[in-house]
């Protein structure tokens, strides 16, 4: 999908090395107009520095907390022309907190946060709070307050969340597979299960 929006993931190393089917990964596999930049200091990444410094570029964080606006509170008035540039990080909130503390540029940045009209819809992991989301879901959160606001054109918005409900059963029926596999195994010799 193409998005006027341009969104960055910041992704943690140990989810970029270690876990392959991310919703980050996902997500930019639906946004055209997206990137993922793994590490942990980003400060003085030159990448992240040419798209916080670019003058066609309005940047932001979307990362929740007492400085953080709401979606809502973007106008095109405020954006000035520039293009809206989200940085967004990924990793577990663990992660993600040790991330936005060691970057003082990125934390200067105009913060945004969503409000969720419902819960996580993650069902095989368990989130810490009801308002936090996975990466794929806030980017749809953001994307549906952006169209709101009339900032952004969303017009296909079951297809970031079908897609992350059809990883989600392909991972439960990847861990059912392998409970099965396991327990008609016999002394380590695996038997071939039934289709």
């Amino acid at each position: 999908m193409e998005t006027r929006t341009r969104v960055v993931l910041l992704m943690h190393p140990k989810e970029y090395r270690y876990q392959k089917c991310t919703t980050g990964r996902l997500l930019c596999l639906h946004l055209e107009n997206s990137e993922i930049i793994s590490g942990v200091y980003f400060d003085d990444n030159a990448r992240v520095r040419r798209l916080i410094e670019d003058p066609a570029n309005s940047p932001v964080l979307l990362y929740p907390g007492k400085d953080a606006l709401s979606v809502a509170a973007i106008s095109a008035s405020s954006l000035g022309g520039r293009r809206l540039v989200v940085f967004l990080i990924d990793g577990t909130w663990h992660c993600a907190r040790t991330i936005a503390r060691k970057n003082p540029l990125l934390l200067g940045l105009p913060r945004l946060m969503i409000h969720p009209a419902s819960p996580s819809r993650f069902t095989i992991k368990r989130q810490p709070a009801p308002w936090c989301l996975s990466t794929l879901e806030a980017a749809h959160e953001l994307l549906l307050g952006l169209e709101a606001c009339g900032l952004e054109s969303y017009p296909d918005k079951e297809r970031l969340i079908g897609a992350f409900n059809a990883m989600q059963d392909f991972q439960v029926t990847q861990i059912a597979r392998a409970a099965a596999s396991a327990r008609h195994s016999v002394r380590g010799v695996r038997e071939p299960l039934l289709p």
